[in-house]
């Protein structure tokens, strides 16, 4: 045969896979149907909303969502789940002019291809006429028929995935799949106040919003009303944009971005330029590890939004984004410098936390004072701060072998300690005459850190709490520690639930002493809502460092020196005492030719 005439290599798909590789970009998991088909039935102009999920224990097996929008005739309903058709847009025009949240017309024709569809519509408006149900398995339209139905459109979705089976394998936990779900849906519930929302959840309510003009009310409904005390309203308008929205007084603060929901033309998105911008607004009101709450909405110029960057429409293009992000740092700057940011005396502990020590370790100290600064004050020991200190070392020292044969392995030198400076740092010798600074909390931390991690799982002591600690959640951050329990139990922590959203802390490691507040459970949960942070370390690696954090002595803990010499003991027996848990060096050296060479002795 002639080379020429070979059986071309390149073919054209057939119509089945190209459908699924579609689905591939634009339904990763159940929280995408859910998005596709509410913000389909925003588009049909509803006012009331229901999602109704099912799971069994190990996934979410139903998704249904109805609405009383504009429903659809016979017609519309079939031409539904044709790929690329759309009621949105005409021509390449109207993407420049985009007012609409679906306009690809891939939502429903995806969704089926990967999944049994049941469709059931009806046009508003259209009397004694019937509706229409459509069937359709894997892409495949299996029944048409007429059926009895009110106004607006109800679409069960079942079976996701269930010819894919490689894409099914890899979701994740049903309750991590919930609070995808949840994420999703405070979005869309903020950016569209005026829609009453209902979601349950194998018949239970999970989430109720009501249709309000006052967007404060839909976020006092989300997260509480304890959040909407310390919100300031934010205000901007410029010739091509106009900024609304809350942002939180520096006192109510976060370790992650989580709390800051922006949508632009009510597309609820997301935008590191506009989330940097926000905090940016803050300035140093805030410690660089911290963010603010912020609920905002841009209203842009649609010819200045690309929304069509990538299929999940998540993300957007601004072709003025330098003046909008400007825009919206000076909005947030301005509205809190008007403001009076003095906290309340009722504020909560977790509000005033001060930076982590590694901060405070790395930050640049001048020599003398500037302008302004405080006069130097001498720095002594509490009673109190004695007392603790002492019984958080008791703790650490209890895993230590008693042997004094085994310091002969240590790989720090032996140390004595001549003082401590600012209640941060420990000054030390050696034989040889090195002088040591070792930070003090980054050093116990690093102790803590390996007494518990060397604990069996099986015998990680608690502590009965006696009264035990209330913890009210978001309904996203409730599905995330349903599935955490088990490892949380693994490390010490008895929990169960308390209704709804609300757990009770019953017990907590024997390390952490008393249990004062709800930060550390706030931190585990931050934590793991960071996709980036899930994929890194394990879910005990993580619970373990907060643990070793929480419960080691606090940088600004003046320490006696005798408290400071059982701190340096303690890290000449660790395994590794040379950085903390997070990589941050708890001890620096400097030789007696390094300090004569700093005061040109040599």
């Amino acid at each position: 045969m002639n080379r020429l005439e070979e059986k071309p290599r390149i073919r054209v798909l057939d119509p089945a896979t190209i459908n699924q590789i579609a689905a591939g970009e634009v339904v990763e998991r159940p929280a995408s149907v859910v998005k596709e088909l509410v913000e389909n039935a925003i588009d049909a102009g509803a006012d009331s909303i229901t999602i109704e999920l099912a799971s069994s224990k190990d996934t979410i097996t139903s998704i249904r969502v109805v609405d009383n929008g504009c429903g659809m005739s016979p017609a519309d309903a079939e031409l539904a789940f044709v790929p690329h058709a759309t009621s949105k847009i005409t021509t390449i025009e109207d993407l420049h002019s985009i007012h609409t949240l679906g306009f690809r017309g891939e939502a429903l024709a995806t969704v089926a291809a990967v999944a049994r569809v049941t469709l059931i519509t009806k046009p508003t408006m259209s009397g004694a006429v019937p509706g229409t149900r459509m069937m359709v398995d894997g892409g495949t339209v299996r029944e048409k028929s007429g059926i009895g139905a009110p106004d607006g459109t109800n679409i069960l979705v079942e079976d996701l995935f269930f010819n894919t089976p490689a894409r099914k394998k890899f979701q994740k936990s049903k309750n991590t799949e919930l609070a995808h779900i949840h994420d999703i849906l405070e979005g869309i519930c903020l950016s569209h106040p005026e829609i009453a929302f209902h979601l349950y959840h194998n018949g239970m309510e999970q989430l109720v919003t009501d249709q309000t003009e006052r967007s404060l009310d839909t976020i006092a409904r989300l997260f509480g009303s304890d959040v909407i005390r310390d919100l300031i309203p934010v205000e901007q308008s410029l010739p091509f944009m106009k900024l609304r929205g809350f942002v939180s007084r520096p006192a109510l603060c976060r370790k992650d971005r989580a709390r800051m929901l922006i949508s632009v033309n009510q597309r609820y998105i997301t935008s590191s330029g506009i989330s940097d911008a926000i905090k940016a607004g803050y300035g140093t009101l805030l410690p660089k590890d911290r963010f603010p709450i912020a609920f905002l909405s841009l209203a842009i110029d649609t010819d200045l939004v690309d929304v069509n960057v990538h299929p999940t429409k998540k993300h957007i293009r601004l072709s003025r984004e330098k003046e909008i992000t400007e825009a919206v740092r000076r909005a947030v700057n301005d509205t809190l410098l008007a403001n009076d940011l003095i906290p309340a005396a009722e504020a909560p502990a977790a509000a005033w936390e001060p930076a982590p020590p590694g901060i405070l370790a790395s930050r640049p100290v001048p020599y003398g004072f500037s302008e302004g600064s405080p006069a130097p004050v001498v720095a002594e020991t509490t009673h109190a701060g004695t007392v603790s200190t002492d019984q958080r070392l008791r703790q650490t020292e209890l895993a230590i072998d008693p042997e004094p044969t085994y310091i002969v392995s240590s790989l720090l030198p032996e140390i004595e300690v001549i003082g401590e400076f600012g209640g941060i740092y420990i000054l030390a010798r050696t034989k040889t005459e090195e002088l040591l600074i070792i930070d003090q909390h980054a050093a116990h931390e690093r102790i803590l850190y390996e007494q518990v991690s060397d604990q069996p799982t099986d015998s990680r002591p608690s502590q009965e709490l006696i009264s035990p600690v209330v913890l009210h959640r978001t309904p996203k951050e409730a599905a995330i520690l349903r599935d955490l329990i088990p490892a949380l139990a693994d490390e010490g922590f008895v929990l169960e639930g308390f209704g709804g959203d609300s757990f009770l802390v019953r017990a907590v490691p024997v390390v952490l002493g008393r249990i004062e507040d709800t930060v550390l459970i706030d931190e585990i949960i931050s934590d793991l809502t960071n996709e980036q942070a899930s994929e890194s370390v394990t879910n005990r690696e993580r619970i373990t460092r907060v643990v070793a954090c929480r419960g080691a002595v606090k940088a600004g803990t003046v320490c006696t020196r005798e408290q400071c010499q059982r701190i340096v003991n303690q890290l000449r027996h660790t395994k590794n005492p040379f950085t903390c848990p997070h990589g941050r060096p708890t001890i620096i050296r400097f030789t007696r030719k390094d300090l004569d060479g700093m005061f040109r002795r040599i």
